[in-house]
């Protein structure tokens, strides 16, 4: 079992533990107590905004034993009905809130559990850990932060109340909780491989976040749900969306005038906030410098322009706070962005990217993303994407096992060449990869190619793989050998894994079964695998798995739901980043 992946089949295993004490433990321990602080004035204030809005006065000591009908109803939706009804029984004006009252009322108190939970987390940053523990633990602190933020988007959005802030449309909210989920999961897989009081103590901490999570996300989408995915087994539920439209190698004609021109134009031509340049000749030599200098929650788009060469630098992270940043690059092969941080490190896979970015609204043009530990260290991410609404544009990312982590919110990928083994695209983000090349490389000896392993957890989720008109590929070293390694299209990490392929070219190397088990029967009756109208020597589908959950799309009408903009919600905000992209499914 290989570090950082809970149940994920690897075939090494390291040992040894290095211990080390959090280098500067009291900062963050204040900047989470703040973010705490903040959290709450704003849960209690939507606490007392729905027990006025409901007319219920709660008084401390009164326990109410019976749930309302609107309360029964509305917990019978979820996965975990008796937590629904235990964790709202006793909220204030719950028993007496209507059913879209209870859709506000548990987003509050998921968000009011996960405040405590990071509140209390906090409080062992000082303890001495292994190197293993501490990668874990640093993880589910930033994940923490990080849900904290889009469950409270989620409450301004679901009840606006008297704030100032913009609210989300429903895709937004979907995605937002669909990503809360996806980082208390990522939390969660990352001390599987854990022993010890930190891990018990973590492990009781978060105890049902999870869970109620998927609730109040079950209990939103029942509440704002249409019938645009009924008939498929997604058990998706949004809003219509926009109609489709086509686009070349063009911008868009509606995209703003100045992303517009700063698309069109050279390198050269470029007016940058910041340049990167390790001979001294820029703004700054290296790129965490660069990142330094981007103000906070900006709404305008920071340009950082990165001169060719090869920058190593240590796990590189454009955080959630550094919003609207565009790397720009000299091309690729030419900017390179490297490491070779592993989990044989004894790191957790999500802690090993190269280069990591969190932030809203990120764009990556024209550069390298690589991670050069080789195949026989394992997990090793090049590319971690969590932020919503981010584009990778004429990208290399390159690396063997877990090349590219797709983990959260709303992505888009153009003209990009992804190079992995093991399922080097992975995550849970909502994601589209269109026309790239997926190139497959030679594995360690006895290994499977597997190019996908998505992780959707739960049936509500508006996650999945969408890989639209690209070509699925082989190196040169595995070309010369691919009878020896098969290659298949993804295997299911989570219960209810989606990826679909359409309109893509598929080498010969793809296995005729075309997909693999994860573990035996696991996931084969919930998953969602779709292939529509592939082609290449590797599409027949004569031979493809028989599972309940795989499908061969035949109708238009279904495999546009996977199209971008169906499925990341694309012609609302891709235009504006002035990248060239197919919103429905012809070329």
């Amino acid at each position: 079992m290989g570090y950082g992946r809970l149940g994920k089949p690897d075939p090494g295993e390291t040992s040894g533990r290095v211990m080390i004490p959090n280098p500067n433990p009291k900062p963050r321990c204040s900047k989470i107590k703040f973010l705490v602080s903040f959290a709450t004035v704003l849960l209690l204030a939507a606490a007392i905004s729905v027990a006025v809005l409901v007319g219920v006065k709660h008084k401390a000591g009164n326990r109410i034993d019976k749930p309302s009908q609107a309360m029964a109803h509305t917990c019978s939706r979820t996965l975990y009905p008796s937590l629904c009804l235990n964790s709202l029984i006793n909220f204030p004006g719950a028993n007496s809130a209507s059913d879209n009252d209870l859709v506000h009322i548990s987003v509050n108190l998921t968000l009011q559990r996960f405040d405590k939970a990071l509140y209390v987390a906090s409080d062992i940053n000082n303890l001495q850990m292994n190197t293993q523990t501490r990668s874990a633990y640093d993880d589910c602190l930033e994940l923490l932060e990080e849900s904290i933020d889009l469950l409270s988007q989620s409450l301004t959005s679901v009840f606006p109340g008297d704030s100032n802030s913009p609210t989300g449309s429903t895709n937004d909210v979907m995605t937002w909780l669909s990503a809360a989920l996806t980082n208390q999961d990522t939390c969660t897989d990352g001390f599987a491989d854990v022993t010890g009081n930190v891990k018990d103590h973590m492990s009781e901490n978060l105890k049902d976040l999870s869970e109620l999570v998927s609730n109040a996300l079950a209990i939103y989408a029942a509440a704002n749900g249409d019938d645009d995915f009924s008939g498929i087994p997604i058990q998706n539920r949004r809003r219509r969306l926009m109609h489709f439209e086509k686009y070349h190698d063009e911008f868009p004609k509606w995209m703003s005038r100045r992303d517009r021109k700063l698309m069109n134009k050279s390198v050269s031509a470029i007016q940058a906030d910041i340049i990167v340049a390790k001979d001294g000749t820029g703004t700054v030599k290296t790129i965490a410098e660069a990142i330094k200098k981007v103000p906070e929650k900006s709404n305008k788009r920071t340009i950082i322009y990165v001169k060719a060469g090869r920058y190593e630098e240590n796990n590189l992270k454009v955080g959630r706070k550094k919003m609207n940043v565009m790397f720009i690059g000299d091309g690729k092969g030419k900017t390179v962005i490297t490491g070779g941080k592993s989990i044989s490190q004894h790191l957790t896979t999500f802690h090993t990217a190269s280069f990591a970015a969190t932030g809203a609204g990120f764009i990556a043009r024209d550069m390298t993303f690589e991670n050069y530990a080789g195949p026989n260290d394992h997990q090793a991410v090049a590319l971690r994407i969590g932020g919503d609404h981010a584009v990778v544009f004429r990208c290399n990312i390159i690396g063997y096992q877990d090349t590219l982590y797709v983990h959260s919110q709303r992505q888009f990928y153009r003209e990009c060449d992804i190079y992995g083994t093991v399922d080097f695209i992975f995550g849970n983000a909502a994601v589209v990869i269109q026309n790239c090349n997926i190139y497959a490389r030679k594995p360690m000896a006895n290994q499977k190619n597997t190019i996908t392993a998505q992780n959707r957890k739960d049936p509500n989720q508006n996650t999945g793989i969408s890989i639209h008109a690209c070509k699925i590929l082989a190196t040169s070293d595995l070309e010369a050998s691919k009878g020896s390694f098969p290659t298949y299209l993804g295997r299911p990490w989570k219960m209810y894994s989606r990826t679909v392929y359409m309109l893509s070219n598929m080498g010969d190397h793809i296995h005729p079964q075309g997909w693999l088990e994860w573990n035996g029967n696991f996931a084969l009756n919930t998953l969602y695998y779709g292939e529509y109208m592939n082609f290449g020597p590797g599409a027949a589908l004569g031979k493809r798995v028989t599972w309940p959950g795989y499908r061969v799309i035949k109708s238009v009408e279904e495999a546009s739901k996977f199209t971008v903009s169906k499925f990341i919600y694309g012609s609302s905000w891709l235009p504006s980043t002035g990248v060239s992209f197919l919103a429905g499914l012809s070329t």
